[in-house]
């Protein structure tokens, strides 16, 4: 017989920490637990992964839980999700590759459970509703000491003079950019954090200066109204240095590697930059959204690669006008005639 979704959980369970290891390899074990940041691989301590336990049930060897998010779920949860992976056949398969499991035989597997809402969206919403505009703060300060135009900003990104930042049993306070996470429709389903340095702009001090609250899933930080054209990428200064030299070109901020990949598209889209950072992980994601968008039928579809490690990298090191000449091959003739070669 072949191994089910709930047999391939349960050994997934038997090599708890090998799963861990190799798919979240950025975090480290304490005691009975994995813990990392987040179901993406970054560092922190906000997701946390049993390495002890009862093959099944309440306390099971291999659940894991986000505090952060509220996403929880078995280690073949993880692995859809980290990988991002949209099907329960598509997390088998990589699963039992993983496991050195046999292929299971073709049959109809159910679908996977839509994630619900995390409990802390409301949080989420409070804290954006109670951010101040970004113009003459310290927010604006570190992104133009970044290199962006904060002149093409819109209203996702705000500012907050004591954002709450916990690490183990300690809190203190940090200012910060706050961003609006939305779906498809403009509802605010959480948001991103970056807290920042109270004496200079430039990030805090502190292990994990990036966080998120809410639901992030197939959701984004979405600047400019979409009509057929909309640039996909990962984190909020890529895409606001394309923005910078790229005016009126919609943008969108995944936050990651993993949820670009399974970022939501408008149906209405006729051409798609993907925006991918220059490394194993922004390739991935790359490839993973061109399939999903070929699948929705996008008929232009292009990918856009930095000459660094990602575009606020080419922007900062190359200048306005080389960045935007390095771009301008790479461009639609729509946008290749809307650059801004200078600062």
């Amino acid at each position: 017989m072949r191994p089910t979704a709930s047999d391939t959980a349960r050994a997934l369970g038997r090599s708890a920490e090998t799963v861990c290891r190799h798919y979240l390899s950025r975090g480290r074990r304490m005691g009975g637990y994995w813990i990392v940041g987040d179901i993406l691989n970054n560092p922190g301590r906000s997701l946390f992964v049993r390495l002890r336990g009862p093959e099944y049930g309440p306390g099971a060897c291999g659940k894991w839980a986000d505090a952060a998010t509220g996403e929880h779920g078995d280690l073949l949860d993880l692995i859809r999700l980290a990988c991002g992976l949209t099907s329960l056949k598509d997390a088998i398969e990589e699963a039992q590759e993983f496991l050195s499991l046999p292929p299971p035989i073709t049959r109809s597997i159910p679908r996977p459970r839509r994630p619900s809402s995390p409990s802390n969206m409301g949080a989420a919403r409070r804290l954006y509703a109670g951010a101040q505009p970004l113009k003459g703060t310290l927010g604006e300060a570190y992104l133009r000491a970044r290199g962006i135009d904060t002149d093409v900003l819109a209203t996702p990104l705000r500012f907050h003079p004591r954002l709450l930042y916990r690490e183990g049993k300690t809190a203190q306070s940090f200012p910060g950019l706050v961003a609006a996470v939305t779906d498809a429709l403009g509802c605010v389903t959480g948001v991103q954090r970056l807290f920042l340095d109270p004496n200079h702009p430039r990030k805090a001090d502190v292990e994990d200066p990036r966080r998120s609250l809410g639901h992030l899933l197939g959701n984004g930080v979405r600047f400019g109204e979409v009509s057929t054209a909309l640039a996909a990428g990962e984190g909020i200064e890529t895409m606001l240095s394309l923005a910078t030299v790229i005016p009126n070109l919609p943008v969108v901020a995944a936050s990651s590697a993993a949820h670009l990949a399974a970022i939501n598209l408008p149906a209405n889209l006729t051409r798609l930059y993907i925006a991918r950072d220059n490394d194993v992980a922004g390739r991935w994601a790359a490839a993973r959204l061109e399939v999903r968008a070929i699948e929705m039928g996008i008929p232009s579809i292009l990918h856009l690669i930095p000459a660094l490690k990602d575009f606020n990298d080419d922007l900062r090191e190359l200048g306005v006008r080389a960045f935007a000449e390095r771009l301008a091959p790479q461009l639609a003739s729509e946008e290749r005639a809307r650059l801004t070669l200078t600062a």
